[in-house]
C-alpha cells in the first residue's frame, strides 16, 4: 500500500503564540513532519508571532530543539531540520497593542494562502482577528485558526462568534478540535458510510447501547486553578465527546462536503434529549500513595468541580429513539485509553440453547494510544464436546495492518493543519454547532449548580466513582473495562 501525499499550495501560515508549548509540542513538530513527507511547496513558510523580542536565527533554534524534543529520533534528520528551519520566520508581535503589526504586514504576503493559527487564549481571539483586519493582513479569503474553549456557555460562545464575524465570515474561521483529525475517527465515517455491512444496522432496531470513553492517567497538577473553573462536562464532554457522539449517530450525508457533515452533526446535538440528574455521575479523585489529590491540585478547598463524569445520554429522532449512548471521560484513570464501542442487540432467539449463553456482536474503535478497530464475533470454540459458542475479535491495529506505514500516517494537528491550507472545513465545527452544544450542556451545569451537588471521590487509578458502574448496572449493562 503506497500512501498518498497530496500537494497543497505555496502558503504563510502566521503561528500566534508561536513559542507557546502548544505550538512548539504540536503544531511545529507536526509541520516538520508535513515538511519531510514532501507536502511543503518550496515556498511556503511559518512565521512565529508572539510578544518575546526574538530574530529569526532564535526561533529557528526554539524549532530545532522541539523537533528534537518531541518527534522521535528516527524520524529526525540533521540535515532535514536544518533545511525546514530556512523556511521559518518569526515577529515581534503585541496582540493588544499596536507594536509589531506593521512589520507582520511586510512580511505576510498577498499572492499566497494565508492561514493565521491562534495558539493562544481565548482571550485574544478577538484583538487578533481585529488587528489583522485594521492592519489589512489578511486576505478576503484568509484562514484563521481558533483552538477550544469556544466560550465557557452559549453566551460567551455567542459573544466570541460575534467578535470573530466582524472581521471574518464563516467559511474562514476554523474551530479545531484536535479528535477530530485521528485517522480512527475519519474510519469510523468510512465504516458507516463506505461499508454495507454496518450502516443498514446502524440504528436503534439493531443497537442495543453504545459507549463512548476518553480515560486519562494524568491529574491536572500544574493546571489546577484553569480546571477548577472548567471542570469535566466543560473540558471535554461539551466538545471532544460531543464530536464523537455527533459523528457516531448523524444520519449519511448527502456528500462527503463540509456543510453536509456538519448540518447532520448539527441535527443530532438538536435531537439530544434533556439529562436528568439521576442520569449524570460526577466525580472528583482523591489523593492516593505520595499523590495529592484533585483539592490540593485545584488549591481550592471548597471546590465542587468534577474530574470525572459519566452520562446517560437518550437522542429522540428515528434513527436512535430507544438506544442509550453513555458518555464517560475522566482524570487519574487506571488507563489512558479512547474508544467508541457499539455493542449490537443479540439475536432474538439461540438455537444453540442455555449452555451456549448469551453472547452479542460488538464493534470496538480505538482512538488511542493503539489507533484501529475490532469486532467482536461469535463462533464455535474448536474441539469436540458439542457446540460450544466463544466471541472472538476481527482486529485491524492499524500498525499491524498497514505495517511501516502505520509511522507516517499524520497525527491529527498535522493532518487538520494540512486541512486548513487546502480550505477543507470537513473536520473542524461551525458556530451554529458549537452554540447548540452549549445550549445542550448549560441546562445541565446548571442544574447540579443550583442543586448544591458535589462530585464522589474516586481512587486515582481506577475506573471512576462506584456509581457510574452502577449507571449501566441497573439497565443490565456494564462499561467496557478501561484496560491499562
Amino acid at each position: 500500500m503506497v500512501s498518498r501525499i497530496i500537494p497543497v499550495e505555496p502558503f504563510d501560515l502566521v503561528i500566534f503564540g508561536g513559542t507557546g508549548d502548544l505550538a512548539r509540542r504540536k503544531i511545529l513538530p507536526g509541520l516538520y513532519r508535513r515538511f519531510c513527507a514532501g507536502q511543503m511547496p518550496e515556498n511556503a513558510r511559518v512565521i512565529g508571532a508572539a510578544r518575546g523580542a526574538l530574530k529569526d536565527k532564535d526561533f529557528r533554534e526554539l524549532v530545532s530543539k522541539a523537533i528534537e524534543e518531541f518527534v522521535p529520533k528516527k524520524r529526525q534528520d540533521a540535515k532535514t531540520i536544518k533545511e525546514f528551519a530556512t523556511r521559518l520566520h518569526y515577529v515581534t508581535v503585541d496582540a493588544t497593542g499596536t507594536d509589531g503589526w506593521d512589520a507582520l504586514a511586510k512580511l505576510v504576503r498577498k499572492d499566497v494562502v494565508q492561514a493565521f493559527y491562534f495558539s493562544v487564549g481565548p482571550s485574544l481571539f478577538g484583538d487578533l482577528a481585529t488587528r489583522l483586519h485594521t492592519h489589512k493582513i489578511a486576505n478576503p479569503d484568509a484562514r484563521i485558526v481558533v483552538e477550544k474553549p469556544f466560550g465557557r456557555d452559549l453566551e460567551s460562545a455567542q459573544a466570541l462568534n460575534a467578535v470573530l464575524a466582524d472581521s471574518f465570515d464563516e467559511g474562514q474561521i476554523y474551530r479545531i478540535d484536535h479528535y477530530l483529525g485521528k485517522e480512527t475517527v475519519q474510519n469510523l465515517m468510512a465504516v458507516r458510510f463506505a461499508n454495507v455491512l454496518f450502516e443498514p444496522l446502524w440504528n436503534a432496531q439493531y443497537v442495543d447501547h453504545v459507549q463512548i470513553t476518553v480515560a486519562e492517567t494524568v491529574s491536572v497538577d500544574g493546571r489546577g486553578a484553569y480546571y477548577d473553573k472548567s471542570g469535566a462536562m466543560r473540558d471535554m464532554v461539551q466538545n471532544h465527546l460531543m464530536q464523537l457522539l455527533c459523528l457516531t449517530a448523524m444520519e449519511p450525508p448527502s456528500r462527503f462536503d463540509p456543510d453536509a457533515v456538519r448540518d447532520e452533526k448539527l441535527k443530532v446535538i438538536r435531537a439530544l434529549d434533556e439529562v436528568p440528574a439521576d442520569n449524570i455521575v460526577r466525580g472528583q479523585y482523591g489523593p492516593g500513595e505520595d499523590v495529592d489529590g484533585y483539592v490540593a491540585h485545584s488549591q481550592n478547598p471548597e471546590t465542587k468541580t468534577e474530574s470525572f463524569i459519566a452520562m446517560k445520554v437518550d437522542i429522540s429522532n428515528w434513527r436512535w429513539k430507544g438506544t442509550p449512548f453513555y458518555l464517560r471521560t475522566g482524570k487519574r484513570l487506571k488507563a489512558r485509553s479512547s474508544e467508541i464501542v457499539i455493542h449490537f442487540k443479540q439475536t432474538p432467539h439461540s438455537i444453540f440453547g442455555e449452555d451456549a449463553g448469551s453472547h452479542d456482536n460488538v464493534l470496538t474503535i480505538r482512538l488511542q494510544p493503539d489507533e484501529g478497530m475490532d469486532l467482536r464475533v461469535t463462533i464455535k470454540e474448536p474441539g469436540p464436546g458439542g457446540m460450544r459458542l466463544v466471541d472472538v475479535p476481527l482486529d485491524m491495529t492499524f500498525a499491524d495492518a498497514l505495517g511501516p506505514e502505520a509511522e507516517d500516517v499524520p497525527d491529527a494537528y498535522e493532518r487538520l493543519i494540512m486541512d486548513v491550507i487546502r480550505g477543507n472545513q470537513t473536520l473542524f465545527m461551525r458556530g451554529d454547532e458549537v452554540e447548540a452544544a452549549w445550549a445542550w450542556t448549560d441546562p445541565i451545569i446548571a442544574g447540579w449548580t443550583k442543586r448544591g451537588d458535589r462530585p464522589q471521590p474516586y481512587e486515582p487509578g481506577s475506573s471512576g466513582p462506584e456509581d457510574a458502574l452502577m449507571l449501566l448496572h441497573r439497565d443490565g449493562r456494564r462499561w467496557r473495562e478501561i484496560r491499562k
